[in-house]
Order: structure tokens, then sequence, then C-alpha cells
């Protein structure tokens, strides 16, 4: 039974697809998840009891089904990578083709399209420097501490992963952003089928970023602190 005293980032490990909840209720799980659900609650959110009352309803169960908190750090790891860094780069390359012709084409009656456009470019540069940063040297040196658990290797990690950590805070800003001025990603009545990938590619991107950073900050590092 979840209730309002969990926290947050608690919560999506228990029930992982409370996740999409918190998302549409403009509630951080990842970066800001460590506070219990009832100080999370927002004028964009719905009533504490409500959200409980749906959270509480969630089907989480795992037959069939891969629950990657349980899994040890090299597989983690693993699932990191190939879930979230492989796809990005080819992700974005598809992305920003659309995200500059729409803001090129609907840029004067939608004057946000331009900042969405300098908003997706920081976010790609940004995230691929992260996880470039990720699978180069930080997680070399995580499998290395997890096989080897000194205090030196400990003291080695800790500034990388403070370092991880404000990165992601600053992804979530950028994503915050990208969702206040397209309205949660809602198209306009007037927008053409490019005008819509782009708001539900960004979207899909907002999702798994979330899930990712989840991953990292509440699960993998957390082991290691």
């Amino acid at each position: 039974m979840i209730t309002k005293d969990m926290l947050v980032s608690d919560i999506v490990k228990q029930s992982p697809k409370s996740a999409d909840i918190f998302r549409s209720n403009r509630i951080d799980f990842c970066c800001g998840g460590n506070i219990p659900l009832e100080e999370a609650i927002n004028e964009k959110s719905k009533p504490l009891d409500e959200l409980l009352e749906e959270i509480n309803a969630l089907d989480n169960g795992s037959e069939g089904t891969l629950d990657v908190q349980y899994l040890d750090n090299a597989a983690l790891i693993n699932y990191i990578q190939n879930k979230f860094h492989k796809p990005l780069a080819e992700e974005f390359k598809n992305l920003m083709p659309y995200v500059t012709k729409v803001a090129k084409v609907h840029g004067d009656n939608h004057p946000h399209l331009l900042e969405l456009k300098e908003l997706t470019m920081k976010l790609r540069d940004e995230l691929l420097a992260h996880t470039k940063d990720e699978d180069e040297n930080v997680f070399p040196l995580v499998i290395d501490y997890t096989n080897n658990p000194t205090e030196a290797l400990k003291a080695e990690l800790a500034p990388h992963i403070v370092e991880l950590e404000t990165e992601h805070d600053g992804a979530g800003n950028i994503l915050k952003r990208m969702r206040e001025i397209t309205n949660d990603f809602t198209p306009p009545m007037d927008a053409c089928g490019t005008f819509r990938v782009v708001y539900q590619r960004l979207a899909m991107l907002e999702r798994d970023t979330f899930q990712h950073v989840h991953l990292e900050n509440n699960v993998l590092f957390e082991r290691i602190k």
C-alpha cells in the first residue's frame, strides 16, 4: 500500500507504473524524488487522495517482466546503456530535422517553437556528452568498485556522481521548460502532422529521460554512496 509519507522515488521503485502518473501530474520522481508524496503535490497535480487512489489501483504484477531495480550493478548498467544510452544519438539525429522544420515554418505564428528548437539542441548536446562520460569513465569505475569495494575507489567515484546528478538536474530543468512552453506537449488546433510528431517525440523523450535518471540517481548511485 502506497502512503502519503513515502518518498516519491521509493514509490516508483515499488510501483514502476506510477512514473507515468507522476509525469502527467508534473511531479519529479527522479532528480527531486527524495521527498514525501504529500510534499510533492503542486498546483498542476491532482489532489493527494486522488493520486493515492490512482497509484494504489495500478497493476504492477511482475510475472513475465523484468524488475530492473533488482539487477546487480553490471546488469543494471548494461540495461541502462542498451535501453537509454544507445538509442539516444539516433533519436536526436532523427528528431532534430523535424524540430528545425517546424520552428522555421511555424515560428512566426508560434514563437515558442524557436525556443523549443534551442532547448532541444541544448538537451541533445548535454545528454550525449553526459552519456559518453558515463560509458567511458564512470560506469567502468562503478564496476571496479563493485568488484573491489575499497574506500579509495568510493572516494574516486564520489565527485563523478555529484557531477552526474547535477547534470541530471540540468536536463530535468530543460525538459520542464519544454513542457511549460508546449502546454504539456499539447499541439494547437492548427498544428500540422510534423508539428504533432515533434510534440509526441519530445514527450516520449521526456518519459525515457526521467526513467533513465531515476534508475541512475535512485537505484545505481544509491548503492555506492
